[in-house]
């Protein structure tokens, strides 16, 4: 399948609309290799109300990215269903209010760069004109910034840029796989968020995050609120394996 990428404006109008009238309304759900971010696991993970062990046992697979060699989760093919996103229905998304950031950005790619001097994100977006979608031509009478707004996609970039700057990192300070002790303790900090909250209130929490001094009210928060679990696993994973100052 071809596809051409378009270079597009954060206040152009965006002329794409997608709805159950379309006839090709679910095929983009099909056919799929679909990468799932950290966040994206944490969101679909509690809108299925599982813990999130049950769930990356039962609708995903673990690979090793060929770039990064980091943990890469994506959903489980299923040839029968034609490689079929496990939440897709006749109806539509069944995770609607939680589904992962690039079925929020769809037909949207995004990229970043960030500046050395400020650390400022500067955010570049391209559309993805594929030939199956009759999404396209269809005025959705907004621009760009007003389809992201109503996509809700905020957090979820805000979190993916923290994963993003992770990758950099192991890409700069760490290139090659992580051994396989590092790659699971990667995956359990990131993506198996209810197990790294075990482990962090069992008896040898101090030795696991060594080197973090972590006031009580730290653990009050990240005993009910996931964001703040992620985010956590995410300092402490630039800490123990990039030596970067978690404080």
């Amino acid at each position: 399948m071809s596809e051409e990428m378009i270079p597009i404006g954060i206040d152009d109008p965006l002329s794409f609309n997608c709805s159950s009238d379309v006839s090709c309304f679910n095929e983009c759900c099909r056919d799929l290799n679909q990468f799932l971010t950290p966040y994206d696991v944490l969101r679909l993970k509690n809108n299925l109300t599982v813990s999130s062990d049950v769930f990356l046992r039962k609708y995903t697979s673990r690979h090793t990215g060929p770039e990064s060699g980091l943990p890469v989760i994506t959903f489980k093919a299923d040839p029968d269903s034609g490689l079929a996103c496990p939440f897709v229905t006749d109806a539509g998304c069944s995770v609607y209010k939680d589904r992962p950031a690039s079925c929020r950005l769809y037909p949207l790619a995004r990229a970043i760069t960030r500046s050395r001097e400020t650390g400022v994100i500067t955010e570049h977006f391209a559309l993805i004109e594929e030939p199956h979608c009759k999404g396209f031509g269809r005025s959705s009478g907004q621009s760009v910034r007003q389809w992201l707004k109503g996509q809700d996609v905020a957090l979820h970039n805000e979190m993916n840029d923290r994963m993003m700057e992770i990758i950099s990192l192991k890409n700069q300070i760490m290139p090659g796989r992580l051994d396989g002790a590092d790659s699971d303790l990667f995956y359990l900090a990131l993506y198996d968020l209810d197990t790294f909250r075990a482990k962090l209130f069992a008896s040898d929490a101090k030795e696991m995050i060594m080197g973090i001094e972590l006031p009580e009210s730290f653990f009050d928060k990240i005993k009910t609120d996931d964001v703040e679990l992620l985010n956590f696993g995410m300092t402490w994973i630039k800490y123990r394996f990039f030596g970067v100052d978690a404080r």
